[in-house]
């Protein structure tokens, strides 16, 4: 069986998580929790083939950057994520595409930039719904509390 190292970049909290885990395991992940590296492995069929893929899900914090060319030598394939909310993410991608042609050595990578609009839809869906709410209750909304004291 074929195997094909699959590795997601990124900025830390664009969604790489989220992404690849709705991908191996079907189910969405709707809360940040930073991740050094996780490794996940899922059995598809592409073109016919039955094949394994070997999916590195990476640290986006700038604190792990070092490991980046090591993971970048290994990697076949990259899927370059950015948050539609965060430009800084989308400018990051031209870095981490250049970092790996240059780890390669080659122009001719497989990369797909992806887009990650997970959060920002929960977070719309949220408001939305909390807006029902108020307009069926008639109350002004909600507020963000900052910071709540308990006498």
């Amino acid at each position: 069986m074929t195997e094909y190292k699959l590795v997601v970049v990124g900025a830390g909290g664009v969604g790489k998580s989220a992404l690849t885990i709705q991908l191996i395991q079907n189910h969405f992940v709707d809360e940040y929790d930073p991740t050094i590296e996780d490794s996940y492995r899922k059995q598809v069929v592409i073109d016919g083939e039955t094949c394994l893929l070997d999916i590195l899900d990476t640290a986006g914090q700038e604190e792990y950057s070092a490991m980046r060319d090591q993971y970048m030598r290994t990697g076949e394939g990259f899927l370059c994520v950015f948050a539609i909310n965060n430009t800084k993410s989308f400018e990051d991608i031209h870095h981490y595409r250049e970092q790996i042609k240059r780890v390669k050595d080659s122009e001719d990578v497989p990369m797909q930039r992806v887009e990650d609009a997970f959060y920002t839809l929960v977070r719309e869906i949220r408001q939305y719904r909390l807006k029902k709410i108020s307009k069926e209750e008639k109350t002004p909304g909600c507020v963000k509390i900052k910071k709540c004291i308990i006498m």
